[in-house]
């Protein structure tokens, strides 16, 4: 583990000038978000969608029904602008993928605080929740901010996250971000493990495919973040292990897959990507799911709906 070139900050730490300065102006954190998408089928299909994109709506909705419950999907082909929809403007929970957008703040943070990836957050036992696997090992020397992201990013460490948000302004802070990068939708509102969560009608901790998606293009494919901030979230994103059945299974093996998994206390299992085919400009895939039957098919759902989509943009 990297030495601190600061002195040791505790969770409770307030938040960082950098990311202040960043946020100062910004719309206030409480601001309400966007009401709920409509919770009917695919009307938010491409208007004269080509062939293959509509084969795949076809199919998606296929999916969608043997899985039981909502699937929602939205993927781009970033060079041709060519989209395939499904459910793509309704609210899912987040979950874990929200692990990538608190790591983007503290990305953006560091633009302004040098050092701060290298310095050390101290917690304790009380900290640790179901799955700590990297935060268990770490409890009595701490961790770097660097290494929290990377547990967070590479096998979702759920006290990683909430470590991570103090920095950021806690979750209030984490949305007034989102606001920055002119994500209305999204909205963060609790921490580990609350956050996977929800009853019929609860819009905290949700995003919808279409806005996380966009969100996301910002973040790892234009210029949201700083060239050296974008590759280190990329350099995460891709060694992640806990979506290897997910996106990555619906792709050929060569291909450069950066993605980030999560999974909710009712099934749901997410999953967002930003992916690189060869010779061509990149793809970003945003997967939620809110299913219904107990013991959904959710996983392979998700590694079939990827192959459809793949399909249809290639």
């Amino acid at each position: 583990m990297t030495h601190a070139r600061y002195p040791s900050t505790t969770r409770r730490t307030v938040l960082l000038g950098g990311l202040g300065a960043v946020l100062a102006g910004c719309a206030s954190p409480s601001t309400p978000a966007a009401p709920p998408g409509p919770t009917g089928s695919t009307s938010d299909a491409p208007r004269d969608p080509t062939p293959a994109v509509a084969t795949a709506q076809r199919e998606l909705a296929a999916l969608e029904e043997v899985m039981g419950g909502r699937l929602g999907v939205y993927a781009v082909d970033t060079g041709s602008g060519t989209e395939v929809r499904h459910r793509a403007d309704e609210r899912f929970l987040m979950c874990s993928t929200a692990k990538v957008l608190v790591s983007s703040a503290v990305l953006q943070a560091r633009s302004g605080q040098p050092g701060l990836l290298d310095r050390v957050i101290r917690y304790t036992p009380a900290d640790l929740l179901a799955h700590s696997p990297t935060t268990a090992q770490h409890v009595s020397e701490g961790m770097t901010v660097a290494a929290l992201c990377e547990a967070a990013l590479t096998v979702s460490d759920n006290p990683a996250y909430n470590l991570l948000l103090p920095l950021v302004g806690e979750p209030e802070g984490l949305t007034a971000y989102l606001r920055t990068l002119g994500d209305t939708t999204s909205r963060c509102d609790r921490t580990e493990p609350t956050l996977n969560d929800t009853t019929p009608g609860d819009t905290r901790d949700t995003s919808t495919p279409a806005a996380y998606a966009a969100t996301l293009r910002k973040l790892t494919v234009e210029n949201a973040l700083s060239a050296e901030n974008r590759t280190q979230l990329l350099t995460w994103m891709r060694a992640s292990t806990t979506g290897k059945d997910l996106i990555r299974a619906g792709l050929p093996p060569t291909w450069d897959v950066a993605d980030k998994s999560g999974s909710g206390s009712q099934g749901e299992v997410n999953n967002a990507a930003t992916i690189q085919p060869p010779g061509r400009a990149p793809w970003v895939i945003v997967l939620f799911t809110a299913p219904t039957k107990p013991g959904a098919t959710t996983r392979p759902t998700l590694a079939e709906a990827t192959r459809t989509i793949a399909r249809a943009l290639t």
